[in-house]
């Protein structure tokens, strides 16, 4: 384990900052959740489905389907295993490499992903944009932004050390 500066703390203003995020995160997460649910699927389903559509020819290897979801390779294994029962993906092995296979988004996994895709859109909206005028909007992209750039070179060097090359980009 690294070692931590134990005088570390955070700042009244920082805690304040830290605490409202953190709620306004896990909220949003359980109501995405709550209502993709209710469009018969869960996020983590989404967020596979989603890394499908968007690759070439709807088809990834494992490992890179697990970097673009930014998933554990012990989560992909689960969300592959319900997904594939499901009819919405496909997985086979890969001819060149014996330990190695492919998911690929199958017809009906398609149609899943356009069936949930304005809850999750809707759940969205109602959530996090309701709330905000265009330029806090514009201010959370650039906050977002922010964050993922200090983040993702230690995020992506421990995924490198995983055989990630680099994120995904969660959608």
């Amino acid at each position: 384990m690294a070692a931590v500066d134990e005088t570390v703390r955070l700042s009244a203003r920082e805690r304040r900052a830290w605490d409202g995020f953190n709620a306004a995160i896990t909220m949003l997460t359980e109501h995405l959740e709550r209502r993709l649910h209710e469009a018969g699927m869960s996020h983590a389903h989404y967020l596979v489905l989603a890394a499908l559509a968007a690759a070439p020819d709807h088809t990834l290897r494992l490992h890179e389907l697990a970097c673009e979801a930014r998933f554990s390779r012990s989560r992909l294994s689960h969300a592959v295993g319900r997904l594939a029962a499901a009819g919405w993906i496909r997985r086979e092995a890969c001819p060149s490499d014996k330990r190695g296979a492919f998911a690929t988004l199958t017809p009906a996994g398609a149609e899943a992903l356009r069936a949930a895709t304005p809850a999750r859109d809707a759940a969205v909206k109602q959530a996090l944009f309701a709330a905000l005028t265009e330029e806090q909007v514009d201010r959370l992209g650039e906050i977002s932004d922010a964050v993922t750039g200090t983040l993702s070179g230690v995020c992506d060097a421990a995924r490198e050390a995983d055989g990630c090359a680099g994120g995904g980009q969660l959608r």
